[in-house]
């Protein structure tokens, strides 16, 4: 859970981080890697289904969103999967800890023994969240450089422009407040874990909400639906185990 935290934590960080760095001029595939296979086909994937959908990219947003939940799909189900078989394993884990709770190294490597006979890996509950990373900043490019979308407006909003009525930004630190608990609840924990989420559970809807509140609401729209999403899918398939 610390590690998945903490990498969670990276992300948003690097999300204000990219907030100060310079995001003018329109995504150019020859402006080097980072324009050419993330911020480009993003923004062009945007333009896109806009046309389709009535000039409307509020529409657009919600669509390029729900289609790289899907991409990630696999990703989350493993990382699901994980955290199941973290939880079978969680009573043996104690034990270990009891019997050797004198000497830390052997913790350690009673632990790592018993993850490869059965097969569990810790580090893959974090995957899909290293993928996403890339994903999210360069949507946030998309965004912020594409000219079309900040002339456009969706609803009350005005999409190159903060949400007036914070309404976006609420919901999105409502939603992964929801989407934190969902997580916790299926990952085994000690006390000290339970303590540790119950403080991760406060504090990245705040770095949410600050976020929501700092950037233009089609960047906050993209976090509703993609909350919305995982939610939902992270419900029908905990529901199938």
């Amino acid at each position: 859970m610390r590690k998945r935290s903490l990498i969670f934590l990276l992300i948003l960080g690097l999300m204000l981080f990219s907030t100060g760095c310079s995001t003018k001029g329109v995504p150019d595939p020859n402006n080097g890697i980072w324009d050419r296979y993330f911020v480009y086909p993003l923004s062009e994937t945007l333009n896109f289904f806009a046309k389709i959908l009535f000039n409307n990219y509020g529409l657009s947003i919600i669509v390029v969103t729900i289609i790289i939940r899907f991409l990630v799909l696999p990703l989350m189900i493993t990382q699901i999967k994980s955290q199941k078989a973290m939880q079978a394993l969680q009573p043996e884990i104690t034990k270990i800890r009891e019997k050797y709770k004198d000497n830390p190294q052997k913790i350690q490597e009673e632990t790592m023994k018993l993850f490869q006979k059965h097969n569990v890996n810790p580090l893959s509950g974090c995957l899909p969240i290293l993928i996403q990373m890339p994903i999210l900043i360069a949507f946030y490019h998309a965004i912020m450089r594409n000219p079309d979308i900040s002339a456009h407006s969706f609803l009350w909003l005005q999409l190159g422009q903060k949400d007036p009525y914070y309404i976006l930004p609420i919901l999105a630190a409502v939603f992964t407040y929801i989407q934190t608990v969902m997580m916790n609840t299926s990952v085994a924990t000690t006390p000290q874990a339970v303590q540790q989420q119950k403080i991760m559970s406060i504090m990245m809807p705040l770095m949410i909400l600050f976020i929501g509140i700092t950037l233009p609401s089609a960047l906050a729209l993209y976090w509703v639906v993609g909350n919305i999403f995982t939610i939902a899918q992270t419900k029908l398939i905990t529901h199938k185990k």
